[in-house]
């Protein structure tokens, strides 16, 4: 979702949720977003908007300059696969209330990791032929769209938990391509308030 706001350009006010902490679960932020997940984003009217793929095409429909879902229909058609591909397929897998759903059923820590890295090697492997057939610098064209909103993190967790990029070229060139875009830099996760610097 931050993604989409910079690359529309648009001021907003960030909120953190402390998700590792458990402040998801307490009733302020429960009020907020009843499956007590993020993002959620308040329009101030008493509205409050949530799931990710949900808020961006909002945000697309009210903004459409630029737009994350350009060209005919076909073309958005396959925006929202690639973008799809990691929304429901692998980021569902790897956030951290799956991992404590793991834990809790007493996983160790290295099958935990072994899960993860697998949905996301899947979700890569289906992503990089997608992105070599339409990419010209970002997942689909030259420009970033929907699908760059939801691969962009999903590399930064690869990173982040230690899956190597090597086997999808594609991938990486997208990632270098969104290193030195304005509106992924603003996003990243590590510029945010309550980053969590090691």
């Amino acid at each position: 979702m931050r993604i989409g706001l910079k690359l529309k350009g648009l001021d907003y006010d960030y909120v953190g949720v402390d998700i590792l902490g458990g402040e998801q679960h307490k009733p302020a932020y429960r009020a907020v977003n009843r499956q007590r997940l993020t993002p959620a984003l308040d329009l101030g009217d008493g509205d409050v908007m949530t799931q990710s793929l949900a808020i961006l095409e909002w945000l697309d429909e009210t903004h459409p300059e630029p737009a994350l879902l350009p060209g005919d229909a076909r073309t958005r058609a396959r925006i929202r696969a690639m973008a799809m591909v990691i929304a429901c397929d692998v980021h569902p897998l790897n956030n951290a209330r799956v991992g404590r759903a793991l834990e809790a059923m007493d996983v160790s820590p290295v099958r935990r990791a072994k899960w993860t890295e697998r949905w996301i090697i899947d979700g890569f492997q289906t992503l990089e032929p997608m992105i070599a057939d339409h990419g010209r610098g970002f997942a689909f064209g030259d420009t970033p769209t929907l699908a760059d909103c939801c691969l962009i993190p999903q590399i930064y967790s690869a990173g982040r938990l230690g899956v190597s990029l090597d086997p999808f070229p594609a991938i990486q060139a997208v990632a270098v391509h969104a290193a030195a875009h304005p509106a992924f830099i603003a996003a990243h996760p590590d510029l945010q308030p309550d980053a969590i610097h090691a």
